[in-house]
């Protein structure tokens, strides 16, 4: 359902319509825990249920343009994905509906943890010796998402929680469509910069190819701190993963080792085709790395 028609729902009288809250009667704000550019996320208590929780507000202009992207097509809401995805390894949803602003909310659980981007640009401690634990339980979720029947379209570092236990949890699916061929149509270039496969560049078709990209340039920077491709201008990086082969991860970090380094490369070819061609396949090559 798209945000229109879920406007169109609530205000039409139908008793299946989603809740509608006043964010400051029923939260107490404890503090921002985070703001993506289509959203901002609070650490709230719940005075319903009394505990604490990650309150995710979505702005309704820029969820109602991201959603116009889809005309035709019946794409759920961000909410509705949330609900339905259960894995340990994805942040569990509580409820969703429309604040008395009609902006879209998310109760989630609070990850008691930290993002893996903060692990990777301090070189932190709990990476040591777990890398290949964490990156196997990244492909876990997103195995489990396609099998669902959704792409994530933005997995990255930033958008994955470390818990204090280790769990690894997807967050943010605010651009996951449905996997079916209606919605892998060519033309809908939307993701983060240095995680788009070539193919999403291109405008071209996709496939769940583009996610295990994401997974790869993620592995990247796990095992040597850095991206395949030097940081920069948006459009120059762009140009660089559809032109340029990625770095050599030797050159990113000494002690990567030949297989490590074999096993990047081939996790970020721009050949949808030579890439890893799925999750099991990706965790069966991480399998026989030496830990790191």
């Amino acid at each position: 359902m798209s945000f229109l028609d879920t406007l169109k729902q609530l205000f039409s009288g139908n008793a299946n319509a989603l809740p509608i809250i006043d964010v400051e009667a029923r939260f107490e704000l404890l503090g921002r825990t985070g703001q993506g550019s289509m959203s901002k996320v609070w650490r709230a208590r719940d005075r319903d249920s009394g505990r604490t929780v990650c309150l995710k507000i979505l702005d309704r202009i820029k969820t109602e343009k991201f959603e116009g992207r889809f005309a035709g097509l019946k794409k759920p809401s961000e909410g509705e994905i949330c609900k339905l995805l259960k894995h340990e390894n994805i942040v569990q949803t509580y409820e969703y509906g429309l604040t008395t602003e009609k902006e879209p909310y998310i109760i989630m659980e609070l990850v008691d943890g930290v993002g893996l981007s903060f692990l990777i640009e301090t070189k932190h401690q709990q990476l040591e010796g777990k890398r290949i634990e964490f990156l196997n339980q990244l492909a876990v979720g997103l195995d489990y998402m396609h099998k669902t029947g959704y792409l994530h379209r933005d997995l990255c570092p930033r958008n994955v929680m470390v818990t204090e236990e280790d769990v690894i949890k997807i967050i943010d699916l605010g651009l996951t469509i449905p996997y079916t061929p209606a919605f892998c149509k060519p033309g809908n270039r939307t993701g983060s910069t240095m995680y788009l496969a070539p193919e999403i560049i291109r405008r071209a078709s996709t496939d769940h190819r583009v996610d295990l990209f994401a997974l790869g340039v993620t592995a990247y920077e796990v095992f040597t701190g850095d991206t395949p491709w030097e940081k920069g201008e948006s459009q120059k990086v762009l140009r660089a993963i559809v032109n340029n082969p990625p770095r050599e991860p030797r050159e990113l970090r000494e002690n990567v080792d030949e297989e490590t380094a074999k096993f990047l490369v081939k996790a970020v070819d721009r050949n949808p085709g030579r890439r890893f061609q799925d999750t099991d396949e990706f965790r069966a090559a991480l399998a026989k790395l030496p830990k790191q």
